[in-house]
């Protein structure tokens, strides 16, 4: 199978293969949409958010006269994520028109709620998703990291590929202080 990242393709044999889109020929998945994100280093966190050092605002499409969902996640140094004296603040949805000239426009609103921006990365990205479930071919394709920042889909597609890979659903039930076979 070709490996993507290579500039030579190489060939590798396995009894089964997991991983994101990127790592799979083009074949074995499909464009679903695009997603628009800015990752911004801000002076300081969202006016009107009280005492709270971190928040995540969900605008509703609607509000924002867009179909899709703006999602806005605000990071401080009390998650160890940034120095003390600037905050990440990440903006992004899925792009609703797909024919616009500027996707970031989309991102307006979610940006409006934020204060002094000091630097802006702006990106425009496929959202890929498998062809085939990999029963089959024994490829296990993850789907792409969608627009939303909770990582809800991303969970949920992780659970679905555990259950493709094994054929049986993850048990969450197992109590984590009794130790089970297979524990080290």
């Amino acid at each position: 199978m070709p490996r993507l990242f290579s500039p030579f393709y190489q060939v590798a044999k396995a009894t089964m293969f997991i991983g994101d889109p990127s790592y799979f020929p083009k074949a074995k998945t499909r464009a679903v949409g695009k997603v628009v994100r800015s990752i911004c280093i801000c002076t300081s966190l969202p006016p009107n958010l009280g005492e709270a050092m971190s928040a995540q605002i969900i605008i509703p499409g609607p509000q924002a006269g867009k179909t899709s969902d703006i999602y806005v996640m605000c990071l401080s140094k009390d998650q160890e994520v940034c120095a003390g004296n600037v905050v990440v603040c990440i903006v992004s949805t899925k792009v609703d028109n797909l024919s616009s000239a500027d996707p970031l426009a989309e991102l307006g609103p979610g940006l409006a709620l934020l204060g002094q921006i000091q630097e802006r990365f702006d990106s425009v990205q496929d959202i890929f998703e498998p062809v085939e479930d990999g029963l089959e071919d024994r490829c296990f394709i993850s789907k792409s990291y969608d627009e939303s920042s909770h990582f809800k889909s991303a969970a949920e597609d992780v659970l679905d590929m555990y259950e493709r890979v094994t054929g049986t659903p993850l048990d969450m039930s197992i109590d984590p202080k009794i130790p089970q076979p297979g524990d080290y």
